[in-house]
């Protein structure tokens, strides 16, 4: 029961990644908030949770966390209902429009950077509120593949997770003297729904690499749900304290991580965005 306690709210929590963080969560004792659009998948999934886990607290808000309005609601509706608040997961994401930008709806391009960036930057500003009081809190942010690769075809997903990642490391250093971790995950290639739309779109307009590579994703299965979700569990957990601002790799990365491995990682740039220049030798050849 490493959440026991912990009071959480956990955006994108109807299907796919983040249910399964959900119900690692409520396996771990903790009490959650769950958010999503759809309010009768969201029904869904606080009766499987209660039904497997009886003595949870475990509450639903529907929200679209690109409208600021609604996520106040969210966060007004989590402090009524918990009392209290130590974790945000930003979970909820899309893919956006799929083709070259120049063919692309405007419109839905813009709309993705509003869900993935934004919605994650206002929820964490949220966070960031109802954390600095008590000196501790945990903000947790879902990257991805968009972070550290080119993606055309789906270029707003490409962009906002790398400014995801970029957000996460930035805001890390400004609520460290707080008591506040902030990291982002990437929880392996998965087989979901979004995959689903990507390999419906077709090669033309996802280019044929990204297609194949879906095809083969959603017949092998791809890493399995559990492995991001629990690496979020251990990122909300007082084991994790003092590990911020980093992209951890939940299929890849040794975590969890020791104490004195963690001092390590803070006095680096492992596990971050960074440009690598050529060596004086490579730019003179």
């Amino acid at each position: 029961m490493t959440l026991a306690g912990r009071a959480a709210i956990i955006t994108g929590a109807s299907l796919g990644l983040g249910a399964e963080i959900a119900a690692q969560f409520a396996a771990a004792g903790a009490a959650m908030m769950l958010c999503a659009r759809n309010a009768a998948d969201l029904e869904t999934q606080r009766k499987r949770l209660t039904a497997a886990y009886p003595h949870a607290r475990i509450f639903t808000h529907r929200a679209d966390i690109s409208d600021a309005g609604q996520v106040d609601a969210l966060f007004d509706a989590t402090k009524g209902a918990l009392g209290k608040l130590d974790v945000v997961v930003n979970n909820a994401g899309v893919y956006g429009p799929m083709g070259s930008i120049d063919v692309i709806d405007w419109d839905d391009w813009v709309q993705a950077i509003a869900i993935n960036l934004m919605g994650t930057v206002y929820c964490s500003r949220k966070a960031v509120e109802a954390f600095k009081p008590n000196r501790y809190g945990k903000i947790i942010n879902l990257s991805g593949g968009g972070a550290t690769n080119p993606l055309p075809g789906i270029s707003a997903y490409a962009a906002s997770k790398a400014a995801v990642v970029r957000f996460t490391e930035t805001l890390a250093l400004e609520v460290k003297e707080f008591g506040i971790d902030v990291n982002a995950v990437a929880p392996g290639a998965l087989a979901t729904r979004l995959t689903d739309q990507l390999v419906a779109a077709g090669p033309d307009r996802v280019g044929a690499a990204l297609h194949e590579r879906m095809i083969k994703l959603q017949k092998e299965g791809g890493t399995p749900l559990n492995v991001g979700a629990a690496l979020c569990v251990y990122l909300a957990s007082g084991e994790s304290d003092g590990l911020t601002g980093r992209l951890i790799a939940a299929q890849w990365d040794p975590w969890p991580f020791a104490g004195a491995i963690k001092s390590k990682i803070d006095a680096s740039d492992i596990y971050t965005l960074r440009r690598i220049a050529p060596t004086e030798s490579w730019d003179k050849t």
